[in-house]
């Protein structure tokens, strides 16, 4: 009696007597014992609510609930003991074992067995849906058919996202969630999620019980498999893309040939007018075919050209689309899209037959010497009549340019230089606007800034008329890179050292000290220029616009340089540090050096080229003078200067005499 009460607990008095009466009913008589066990027999225990059992610590809870199962698939086919074969009383002394959905099912179990989730089920450590993961409950199974069912046709999402859309749980098991995140922003999510019926869910690309990954040949979502996969919704797509030239390259075997997920994506399948899409008007020539036709492997491997998509953004249709046209005729405008042929088929819209009609869809009146004129021009690479012809003008004109441009420049360097030097004769007297050793130490700066810059960006723009100007070697232009850093370094370390160790330089710190009347000075400026004040504020030796800009070279000079030590050194960097740190030094170093560049231009060519008052040209980097009424009315506030100035000029006048 004590292990009755304690295998059911606190159950009602009138189940505990049906039980015993029913117990005692079976034992009486030996036909009724092999008779089997009907659901109502069963349901006497289990329709009660508080029927549980503690497994690993966890209360289970061992009812049914009828309404439930009376509508599930089981419950208008099976009594309870077709499934619990093992139950052959009412009183079970032993737990009864779990279901295998294989007693019936065996086709479904052997394909699972197969699949993915069976295995990853056998890994330790890792979770893998099972029969009741996808189906429901062993009570609450109900038919693909029915709305309800989650493995009803709309309801697949949802149901494979349970555990593909957990973003911890998949990770746990070495996978992603993006693939689902992806499915649902994709066309076909978008379609489901509307209402469609008909849209592609996860089982009809991945198949339903045995789910093999794509490395696997008898996978669906195999690459020979895809177009097939594929063209179980879209038929007649499926069937111009096996008679392309893309779809017989994979049936003869050839792994390297597009199929859909290629250009469509997989799980991110959009609509062709979606502009993220990589089978829009705007990714497909760039991106989608270039892939595969503008490198050298389709080259090497089966001699097709490899440089389709530069020779097309040489032409006027690549250059219009980069410029945004939405009409220029791209890849697909031409060949077409899933019937791909070589021009030599007789059915291909770029055979020779059928050009005037291709070329005639935007060129209205086009005629055959029209479509013969090559569209992909490879000015090295052909050999016809037109392209020797154009050869020969590029090499006629490049000559020619550079003759002729070369003449112009020198003839307006000389009459430039002429003027300039009497212009230069007329200002006197000078004053000495920098020493000679300042005067090294700007043009050291000068020349290694300047090929920092060029050699800098050449390889952040390989591409680039830069880097074709420079025609330097990746070596080549990383030694030049490194040694004019190291000149710019040390032009630094020196320029500090000159500023502690002379009086010039000491003298030099004193006056490019900021201070607060600089702030005022710049707003009076400003309100001087603009007509908003008579009178022009006064500045000493160097006013806050030089003074702004020697702060910033110092700055900038500083950090280019600690960068530029941290990516030349940065293996020493990454293992002392961490790697990121040579990622942020990267960062910052293309940044400043942009910063750097523009202020050069836009701030300091200004006042040494642009200024009216110093056009055309401010001389004092050259040989150091500055004309001394200039200097008096730009700094009138530099007293010593203007002092040692005019003792200067008394001492020359009286040498004169």
């Amino acid at each position: 009696m004590s292990g009755l009460s304690t295998l059911y607990g606190r159950r009602s008095r009138r189940v505990f007597i049906g039980f015993i009466v029913s117990s005692l009913i079976a034992c009486g008589s030996s036909s009724r014992a092999e008779q089997k066990l009907k659901d109502q027999d069963c349901l006497q225990c289990h329709s009660d609510a508080t029927l549980s059992k503690e497994v690993n610590g966890k209360q289970i809870s061992l009812s049914v609930d009828q309404a439930k199962l009376k509508h599930s698939i089981h419950g208008s086919m099976f009594a309870c003991v077709d499934c619990h074969t093992d139950v052959k009383s009412l009183a079970h002394d032993t737990t009864p074992k779990k279901i295998a959905c294989a007693q019936c099912h065996s086709d479904a179990q052997q394909a699972y067995a197969h699949s993915l989730h069976a295995k990853a089920a056998q890994a330790p450590n890792t979770q893998a849906a099972n029969c009741q993961d996808c189906h429901g409950g062993a009570h609450e199974i109900l038919g693909a058919d029915d709305p309800k069912s989650p493995v009803n046709h709309v309801n697949i999402p949802a149901t494979c996202g349970r555990c593909h859309g957990q973003k911890f749980l998949m990770e746990s098991n070495g996978e992603s969630a993006q693939a689902f995140i992806s499915y649902q922003e994709s066309v076909h999510g978008r379609a489901i999620e509307s209402g469609s019926k008909k849209a592609a869910v996860c089982t009809d690309c991945h198949g339903s019980h045995e789910i093999l990954p794509a490395s696997d040949a008898k996978s669906p979502i195999s690459k020979a498999s895809v177009p097939t996969t594929c063209g179980k919704c879209h038929t007649q797509i499926e069937t111009a893309f096996n008679q392309s030239i893309h779809g017989q390259a994979i049936a003869r075997g050839n792994q390297l040939a597009p199929v859909c997920t290629d250009c469509h994506g997989i799980h991110s399948i959009k609509s062709h007018s979606d502009p993220t899409s990589p089978a829009s008007d705007q990714n497909l020539s760039r991106d989608t075919c270039a892939r595969c036709h503008q490198g050298v492997r389709l080259s090497q491997e089966f001699g097709v050209p490899g440089n389709r998509v530069s020779t097309y953004f040489d032409s006027y249709h690549g250059l219009a689309s980069e410029g945004g046209s939405v009409v220029a005729a791209n890849c697909s405008s031409c060949h077409g899209v899933h019937d791909i042929l070589p021009s030599s088929d007789p059915r291909s819209t770029i055979n020779p037959a059928h050009l005037d009609a291709t070329c005639g869809k935007c060129h209205q009146g086009v005629t055959r010497k029209f479509t013969l004129t090559k569209v992909h021009f490879d000015r090295d690479g052909s050999n016809d009549i037109g392209t020797r012809i154009v050869r020969w003008v590029r090499w006629i004109y490049i000559p020619l340019i550079i003759l002729v441009i070369g003449v112009m420049f020198l003839h307006n360097a000389i009459i430039w230089r002429s003027k300039a030097i009497a212009k230069r004769r007329i200002q006197n007297p000078f004053m000495v606007r920098m020493t000679t050793n300042q005067r090294w130490q700007h043009l050291i700066l000068l020349v290694s800034f300047i090929i920092l810059v060029l050699t800098g960006f050449a390889l952040k723009f390989p591409n680039s008329w830069l880097a074709e100007v420079l025609a330097m070697s990746e070596k080549l232009r990383s030694i030049v890179h490194r040694v004019a850093g190291v000149a710019l370094i040390a032009a630094g370390i020196y320029h500090i050292f000159y500023l502690a160790s002379t009086r010039d330089g000491r003298r030099l710190i004193w006056n490019f000290a900021p201070r607060p009347k600089d702030a005022f000075d710049a707003i009076g400026t400003m309100l001087y220029y603009l007509g908003m004040r008579k009178e022009k504020p006064q500045f000493a030796r160097f006013n806050y616009a030089e003074k702004a800009e020697y702060w910033a070279l110092v700055w900038g000079t500083a950090l280019m340089g600690v960068t530029g030590v941290m990516m030349w050194a940065k293996i020493s960097v990454g293992n002392l540090l961490a790697r990121w740190w040579v990622d942020v030094a990267t960062a910052i170093h293309y940044y400043e050096a942009i910063l750097a560049t523009l202020a050069i231009v836009v701030w300091h060519f200004y006042q040494v080229f642009f200024d009216p008052d110093v056009a055309p040209m401010n001389w004092a980097w050259w040989d150091g003078k500055m004309p001394v009424e200039h200097y008096r009315h730009e700094h009138p506030l530099d007293t010593e200067s203007l002092h040692t100035a005019e003792e200067n000029e008394d001492s020359k006048r009286e040498e004169g005499k």
